[in-house]
């Protein structure tokens, strides 16, 4: 098949947001575009078929969004979940950018529609594409289509010809034949990182990533990302920070996607398998804090949690694709969840106990507190007394990780000596990590990935010119 086109202009190792992003930008701008895609087609599109909206800046309501959502609010909230481990110049330039990708995407035949409602709080904030993520790649993958774009399924990325910074081809090989090279005039790296590698995981979390669930696509093994740090590409982020949420227990090892997590964490306590709290479920709205639940499972014994509600949120938050366990006091709850009946009592007691009542609201950061608890419950406290009670197990679901390749405001990658590669971009979660030190924001991801994609098509488009 490559005898036909022994050389492009762009190169784009990827086939999910930002790739897509990258390569229908450079080929507006007449480049000759190849998209590698290491999976089956049937799996394209990375994690962002798994996606539902991107964060999008906007100072006045829009058709899909509410209210305003300004780009010093929006700044603030990211300060918040990264503790300041951000690259403010990045980070600023992506929230600026995001108006202008809403429009662009849209007119790649991306459609979005309004929020749902009940407990997400992103009516304001985030814009969802209508049809979800696998919706909003087809349509990029209809725009590839229409321009000309080559894509190529079941080709991984196994080597990368780079000499002094500059890129001059890459080595591929297909499910079935012998490797073979594609040459190029400029390399858009967008393939992801390592959250689907358990070796990779184990080097950095040790035996706790045996018990890790991967909630997005298999095929991100981080190939790409070590061939880049290998060539003296200058790498950032600490490689046990990621996207990690609380999913059901029973989910798949990879691709159960947002089905499988659960939103009902802020409306009950989740306990660890001794029957013990160990954080404050009402810290913060969801969309700001739920990142921080798969990481905080993973460090708890076994790497398991559990999720205790009774029937006054049932109807409150969007449920797993998974029953949730039904009982009819809290210890047979604990008993059907295999947890210490004694521990789990004294638990729900004193947490009961310490309850302050309030004026319940889920939709906002309400006054329902506990006193003289430890963990506290900050928000949406509500004593767990209305039979029948629910049960959900959790455990870490990773999204992607944020070791990353660093990358200046033109998504070129920088070296060690910290030169900035001159035809070699990245975009997307190989790079987050330059925005994402820790923590997250809903929908933050798809928004570095699509303002850094288009930038890095636009750059490489240009490098491959001169």
């Amino acid at each position: 098949m490559m005898e036909n086109y022994p050389s492009f202009d762009v190169v784009i190792a990827g086939a999910g947001n930002a790739a897509l992003g990258a390569a229908l930008t450079a080929a507006e701008r007449g480049a000759r575009v190849v998209v590698l895609e290491s999976s089956p087609q049937e799996f394209r599109g990375g994690n962002s078929r798994h996606t539902r909206n991107f964060r999008c800046m906007h100072d006045a309501p829009t058709n899909v969004q509410t209210e305003a959502y300004k780009e010093d609010e929006y700044f603030t909230d990211l300060m918040r979940v990264t503790g300041g481990q951000t690259n403010e110049e990045l980070a600023r330039m992506t929230i600026r950018e995001s108006p202008k990708c809403f429009d662009w995407m849209k007119s790649q035949g991306v459609r979005f529609q309004p929020s749902l409602s009940g407990t997400l709080h992103l009516g304001r904030t985030n814009a969802f594409f209508l049809g979800g993520g696998k919706a909003l790649m087809n349509s990029y993958f209809a725009a590839a289509r229409k321009r000309g774009i080559t894509v190529l399924y079941d080709t991984e990325v196994i080597g990368l010809d780079i000499a002094g910074g500059v890129f001059r081809g890459v080595t591929v090989q297909q499910k079935k034949g012998e490797p073979f090279q594609i040459k190029g005039r400029a390399l858009v790296c967008a393939a992801g990182g390592f959250e689907s590698n358990l070796e990779w995981l184990r080097e950095a979390w040790g035996p706790p990533a045996e018990n890790f669930i991967v909630r997005g696509t298999r095929y991100n093994r981080g190939k790409v990302l070590k061939l880049l740090l290998e060539q003296g590409v200058e790498q950032i982020g600490d490689p046990t920070q990621c996207h990690a949420v609380a999913v059901d227990g029973r989910a798949p090892q990879y691709d159960g996607g947002i089905v499988t997590r659960l939103d009902c964490v802020p409306l009950g306590i989740v306990v660890n398998n001794r029957g013990e709290r160990f954080y404050d479920e009402g810290e913060d709205l969801w969309p700001k804090r739920y990142a921080i639940w798969g990481r905080m499972v993973a460090e708890q014994p076994d790497q398991i949690a559990f999720s205790i509600i009774d029937s006054q949120v049932i109807g409150r938050f969007m449920p797993s694709i998974f029953p949730a366990i039904r009982a009819n006091s809290i210890g047979e709850l604990a008993a059907k969840l295999g947890l210490p009946v004694d521990a789990v009592l004294a638990t729900v007691e004193r947490y009961n106990r310490s309850v302050v009542p309030g004026r319940f609201d889920h939709n906002k950061l309400d006054d329902c507190r506990t006193e003289g608890l430890t963990p506290q419950k900050s928000h949406w406290a509500l004593a767990i007394d209305q039979p029948p009670f629910f049960g959900y197990p959790l455990r870490p679901g990773i999204t992607f990780t944020y070791l990353a390749v660093k990358v200046n405001c033109k998504a070129a990658v920088l070296m060690q000596d910290g030169r900035a590669a001159r035809n070699i971009l990245a975009a997307g979660e190989i790079m987050a990590g330059n925005i994402l030190g820790k923590g997250y924001l809903a929908g933050l991801g798809m928004t570095i990935g699509i303002v850094f994609g288009r930038i890095a098509g636009e750059e490489a488009a240009r490098a491959a010119a001169e």
